[in-house]
């Protein structure tokens, strides 16, 4: 398969496929007589694999690390693990700050609503953000 052909089976950009050829991930051969890059079924394979891996939040890196112990013969079942339980904590803690983000800005929607727009004047770009408090909104503050 041509790089073309292995993003259509894989469901993915022509693009996608020849970074991660660059990245380590995928290794096709070389037609002998043009240089084209030419794939297996066990490249098609391969890119599943990778698909399912980033879905599950794995970066490049981490994938290169877990198919390199799949390629030298070792699992790398307890990497992946160890991957995943330390990422979680930090999945949880960025979902927080997400809410905690989506709420200041539902918060500042319903405040700015009742206030007139201001025409930038030297002393203030936007009256909206500026009137924004250093610390969070509460509700003393609607």
């Amino acid at each position: 398969m041509k790089v073309s052909e292995l993003a259509k089976h894989g469901g993915v950009t022509a693009e996608t496929v020849r970074h991660y050829t660059r990245e380590g991930l995928l290794s096709p051969k070389r037609h002998p007589e043009n240089g084209y890059q030419l794939f297996s079924s066990t490249d098609l394979e391969r890119l599943h694999f990778i698909q399912r891996a980033r879905k599950l939040g794995f970066s490049v890196a981490e994938i290169r690390d877990i198919l390199l112990h799949a390629d030298h013969g070792d699992s790398p079942c307890p990497l992946v693990r160890d991957l995943l339980a330390s990422r979680l904590p930090q999945i949880r803690t960025r979902i927080a700050e997400l809410e905690a983000l989506a709420q200041r800005m539902e918060q500042a929607l319903e405040c700015w609503q009742h206030m007139p727009d201001g025409t930038p004047d030297g002393h203030s770009l936007c009256r909206l953000i500026e009137s924004f408090p250093d610390e969070p909104f509460t509700q003393e503050a609607l």
